[in-house]
């Protein structure tokens, strides 16, 4: 915290590239329903110490990453126009496996697609690989970017989930225990067993006023008790303060998921489990510009993951040749 001119402030250690750690200026009050008596009554809420638990023996990240390859114009002559934009992506999704002492990464999947709503497009091969048309229809509520954009996401999340049961299949002879911790929301994998999902940064508020302020007032390593809450779908969740150094109030704060069908007992342990698991692999500012929320396990398998899709000027040229056949 610093003073100058009678201002004080405090400064995001986040790289302003990636937003914020918590989108301030964009903040909203859910609409979602919340149930905040899972683990405690609504006036026993308070910041949970860590308590000695069962490591697991080995822990499992998932993540993926997307890359635009190029935007195309394809021929729909079905269609209202001549021709339809579409997007050439390329993405990939991998799981890095941290036991006995070391890090290795265990599944990794590497796709290619081209996303329309050109009711004609096919699969365009290239001397890169093939692209699979994956056909989306038309939507007059949203721009055509965002279902395209949405498209992608739906097939990078169904990689990592095939990846999640690839890795888990490849650590069976040599792991007892595991907790899988998904980067990003657990939406469409509750049904892993020993998963979490890793929110990040923070668009939107869920708590109600004073206890959504206690979040600001963890201490390291501290969590808050586990709610249940439900959108478009439901989950249960709670928010943990990762060690860091200073900052902003919500600095170093998580949001952790559990599946909803989970018991008082085991989402409880599930979320013990994560406070004495997940601080161990938090970041530190001056090695990544997401510290300490971009787990060093995650950041590492983003880089190896980024290598895996190629090199982007090698792509393009193999898009043009393709286009020009």
């Amino acid at each position: 915290m610093t003073a100058v001119a009678g201002t004080t402030f405090s400064i995001d250690s986040w790289d302003p590239g990636y937003g914020s750690s918590m989108e301030a200026e964009e903040l909203a009050r859910s609409g979602a329903e919340v149930e905040l008596e899972v683990e405690v009554p609504t006036e026993e809420w308070a910041p949970i110490d860590p308590t000695p638990v069962s490591p697991p023996e080995a822990v499992l990240f998932v993540d993926g990453v997307r890359r635009i390859d190029a935007r195309v114009w394809i021929d729909d002559p079905e269609g209202m126009n001549s021709a339809s934009i579409g997007l050439c992506a390329s993405y990939a999704a991998g799981v890095v496996c941290c036991c006995s002492g070391r890090a290795h990464v265990v599944a990794t999947d590497v796709r290619r697609g081209v996303f329309t709503v050109a009711s004609e497009a096919g699969d365009i091969p290239t001397s890169a690989g093939v692209y699979r048309a994956f056909r989306s229809a038309a939507k007059e509520d949203k721009p055509l970017a965002v279902v395209l954009s949405s498209a992608l996401q739906e097939q990078l999340a169904e990689a990592e989930l095939d990846t999640a049961g690839e890795a888990r299949r490849a650590i069976a002879g040599h792991v007892g225990s595991d907790l899988l911790v998904v980067d990003g929301p657990l939406s469409g994998r509750t049904h892993l067993p020993r998963a979490v999902g890793f929110i990040k940064s923070h668009q939107t508020t869920y708590l109600p006023g004073e206890l959504n302020a206690m979040v600001g007032r963890l201490g390291p390593h501290q969590r808050t008790p586990v709610f249940l809450m439900g959108t478009t779908w439901v989950r249960h969740s709670w928010y943990l303060r990762l060690p860091s150094a200073g900052g902003p109030p919500w600095s170093g704060v998580v949001r952790v998921e559990a599946a909803p069908h989970l018991g008082r007992e085991e989402v409880a342990g599930l979320a013990n489990l994560t406070q004495s698991v997940l601080g161990r692999f938090a970041s530190v500012a001056y090695k990544d510009s997401r510290a300490p929320q971009n787990l060093y396990p995650i950041a590492g398998l983003e880089r190896d993951l980024r290598h895996r899709l190629g090199d982007q000027q090698f792509v393009y040229r193999a898009l043009r040749l393709a286009a020009a056949r």
